[in-house]
């Protein structure tokens, strides 16, 4: 794959710039301007918002007071009107609570020179002094009697004083108003500019964000894309393809001139391989014949019965049991071709192994088998008891002082075959058990052992239900069992 890296114009000065940042130095640049990026745009739209929302807030809130005095105001002349007409209890209630909203309301009007200007300062103020008079002679007449002689001179004149308030709050209310709209018309060229500059400063971060987008697709992207494209190829065992360019001095373009080292070294040493592998191949035929050419195993076994022959003639028993138990095991070895015997074959084969250990340890190694019926007839994988019981001896009875026993079960459940060999050994510790285990599982059998790694592959390889289990307990002893679904012998 050519890139073209290299070719063409040559960058400018930024550009320069970038090629010799390294890769975190990039990452660093990109995060701190896509940061800049978002945290000014979010200033930005605070800033319309916030100054937007204060200034029609102000408006609103001063037209919400004044609003709220007016008609606070006219609620207090109703009820007062009610009160005149009918001085129960609960119109004088009523008039109370009216009376107190229209003086809370009154203080909650604005009063600073400052902020609310000449006119509506005087307005205000106006307001409050005709109030005070209104409320002395409000109270005054409510203490009076109706056949008091100036009763209803004093009860229209406060009536017209409760005009005069809610005039006043009127034009109060349209002179709050009309500076709103003042204040708006003041802010309004502001409130345009402000979204012109958003508009041209995104405008600015899209670009910028355009000139970083291509400066990592070429720096970064593309050749991350090209290595994974000639890394396919290389695992497709083709090493055809050119190498790829970089630009730059950061980590991307060391590791694409490392990897184009990698891949020409790779390709040296396949070539290599190539033709180790065809010496080896000569090499095993020479080993082949080598063997083909050492002692005949059949001579080995029949000169096992010559001994025994002889030993049985000498009245030596014990040597000829042993020596026959030796050749019934090298002619087990020797014939069994097949991948599976019969269950009761391999129990067989255990019985003369452990004979052979018994002379031995003596009593200080036993075997039991408690072995169904109905499982004797099932096929197993040859040699599958034997090296499970030898494990249990050397690595778990023999380097106890104390001996030991092996028990070997087999039972169906369903139509799985289950197989346990248990020994009373010095067992192992948790660490170096879950050890075992893992190795099992990725067919480790340096740390297994070939015995127990060996039938852990071939029962899981033969069965598609086949599963080996190991227990153990430090200090108590080790147990093996086997589980596949085996067939009958026909």
């Amino acid at each position: 794959m050519d890139t073209g890296h290299g070719k063409g114009k040559s960058p400018g000065y930024f550009g320069r710039m970038w090629l010799s940042c390294s890769l975190e130095q990039k990452v660093r640049y990109i995060s701190r301007s896509a940061a800049a990026v978002v945290i000014l745009s979010i200033a930005a739209n605070i800033l319309v918002a916030g100054f937007g929302m204060r200034e029609f807030s102000s408006v609103l809130r001063n037209n919400s007071q004044t609003l709220s005095f007016w008609s606070a105001m006219s609620e207090e002349s109703n009820a007062f009107v009610s009160l005149v007409n009918d001085g129960n209890e609960e119109n004088r209630m009523k008039f109370e609570t009216a009376r107190n909203g229209a003086v809370s309301a009154l203080r909650s009007l604005p009063f600073d020179y400052g902020k609310i200007g000449a006119e509506r300062y005087a307005g205000t103020w106006s307001i409050s002094n005709l109030y005070e008079n209104y409320a002395r002679a409000r109270d005054e007449f409510l203490e009076m009697d109706e056949d008091d002689q100036d009763y209803l001179e004093r009860l229209y004149t406060i009536y017209r004083v409760q005009g005069y308030l809610g005039t006043h709050a009127a034009r109060l209310e349209q002179m709050t108003v009309e500076m709103g709209n003042e204040s708006y018309q003041r802010q309004q060229p502001l409130l345009v500019m402000v979204p012109i500059i958003s508009i041209l400063w995104g405008a600015a971060a899209l670009l910028m964000l355009r000139w970083l987008k291509q400066s990592v697709s070429r720096s970064i992207v593309r050749p991350v894309v090209e290595l994974a494209e000639d890394s396919r190829r290389i695992g497709e065992n083709d090493f055809s393809g050119p190498d790829i360019q970089a630009e730059g001095d950061d980590e991307i373009a060391s590791l694409v001139r490392a990897f184009c080292t990698m891949k020409a070294s790779t390709k040296g040493y396949i070539a290599a391989l190539t033709e180790k592998h065809e010496a080896e191949k000569q090499l095993d035929a020479v080993r082949l014949q080598m063997l083909k050419n050492q002692i005949n195993p059949h001579f080995l076994f029949n000169t096992l019965n010559m001994i025994a022959s002889t030993a049985q003639i000498e009245d030596a028993g014990a040597t000829e049991k042993m020596i026959t138990a030796l050749s019934r095991l090298f002619r087990y070895n020797l014939k069994s071709t097949d991948s599976v015997m019969p269950l009761e074959r391999e129990l067989k084969v255990v019985q003369d192994y452990m004979y052979l250990q018994r002379m031995r340890f003596g009593q200080r190694l036993s075997c039991s088998y408690d072995c169904r019926p109905d499982t004797l007839e099932v096929l197993v994988p040859s040699f599958a008891l034997q090296p499970l019981v030898e494990n249990a001896i050397i690595h778990g009875i023999s380097p106890g002082s104390q001996g030991g026993r092996i028990h070997i079960r087999s039972w169906m459940r369903g139509r799985r075959l289950w197989i346990s060999v248990a020994d009373t050994g010095i067992g192992i510790d948790e660490e170096r058990l879950v050890e075992i285990q893992e190795a099992l599982k990725q067919g480790d059998e340096k740390a297994t052992g070939v015995g127990l790694g060996n039938i852990y592959r071939r029962v899981h390889g033969m069965y598609q239900d086949g599963e080996v289990f190991l227990y153990s307990r430090k200090g108590c002893g080790t147990v093996v069992q086997m589980a596949f679904t085996g067939e009958a012998l026909k």
